[in-house]
């Protein structure tokens, strides 16, 4: 059984192919449409099922209490019944993928698993700080929890199979979460960094081979299935993975990894196109070296991205096996 796990791409970029370019700008992002166009959701998560996504997340990473009470009109209550929905729709989409595949002996992915999307709290901010993570230095550690323990309670309960705790761009956040997973001792789940382009940093300045590794080693024992880094150009993940698993390390820490296009985003002006061609799918080799376990895509990352993955990923394990 492989022991490499392909996850999804970017859900808003592969969501526009079903409802247009009409997501990027909104307040709730991807999230109104579990509200609005339902169908559309479940179509997305199976464009990725169909690609070889083996795990794929529910389309939650900026929906929240506040955000649905501000730009939706909506109850606590009801806000909490979409993650609910969110959680149905992706399950749906299994189901429907399965019924599908059904007889079929050369599928990869015959057992999807349904990884519940955390996204951070500067995401509900709107504001492009899940990239600065400005908001850390005003925000205390028992904030961050308040705010995401709800999120976390409904996704489980709703019967998600792991958690993907995602764009954290602050070193508080990351140790606030890893200590809220305590509450949760059945619950397992990767935890992943917004990072700078400088090859040793996220977002808020902190060293991230530093961070990553305190946070692993804070979790409870086997809570914690990944750290790494995900929404960043493919070209700079290599030099932030490097000094992770070396020879001399003791201890192997599995590491999750999802790129975007590489394109740059800003709220003023969206996704602005780099120059230059840095394709996903030809770094997969090199990071599966590096100890790479979860591999998918983000932003700009489409169902046909998933599709590249999963055949470098294949080429690696045979290669490995000969």
């Amino acid at each position: 059984m492989s022991t490499i796990k392909v996850l999804d791409g970017g859900f808003s970029t592969q969501l526009a192919t079903h409802v247009g370019d009409i997501i990027d700008g909104d307040p709730l992002w991807t999230a109104r449409f579990l509200v609005t166009n339902p169908n559309a959701i479940i179509s997305t998560h199976l464009d990725f099922l169909k690609a070889g996504a083996e795990i794929i997340l529910t389309n939650t990473y900026q929906a929240s209490i506040d955000g649905f009470s501000k730009y939706m009109g909506l109850t606590e209550e009801e806000s909490l019944d979409i993650f609910s929905k969110a959680v149905d729709y992706a399950k749906e989409a299994v189901n429907l993928y399965k019924k599908e595949i059904k007889g079929d002996k050369n599928i990869i992915n015959e057992n999807p698993l349904i990884a519940g999307s955390i996204g951070p709290y500067g995401a509900c901010l709107h504001d492009a700080s899940e990239y600065t993570g400005k908001y850390c230095s005003s925000v205390s550690e028992k904030v961050l929890m308040d705010w995401h323990r709800p999120r976390i309670n409904k996704l489980i309960d709703s019967g998600i199979n792991i958690l993907a705790i995602e764009t954290i761009p602050c070193k508080r956040e990351g140790e606030a979460l890893v200590t809220l997973l305590k509450e949760y001792p059945n619950t397992k789940a990767w935890l992943s960094f917004s990072c700078r382009d400088d090859g040793c940093s996220i977002a808020d300045g902190s060293n991230f081979h530093n961070v990553i590794t305190e946070c692993y080693k804070k979790a409870s024992r086997g809570q914690i299935l990944a750290v790494g880094v995900n929404c960043i150009a493919p070209q700079n993940v290599t030099p932030l993975l490097k000094a992770i698993n070396g020879r001399c390390k003791k201890e192997f820490i599995p590491l999750v990894v999802y790129p975007n296009s590489g394109d740059k985003y800003t709220v003023e002006s969206g996704w602005i196109k780099e120059e230059g061609e840095y394709p996903l799918h030809q770094f997969v080799h090199e990071w599966l070296d590096l100890g790479v376990r979860y591999i998918g895509g983000c932003c700009r990352t489409y169902a046909e991205d998933i599709k590249k993955i999963q055949a470098e990923v294949k080429t690696w394990e045979n290669k490995k096996q000969t």
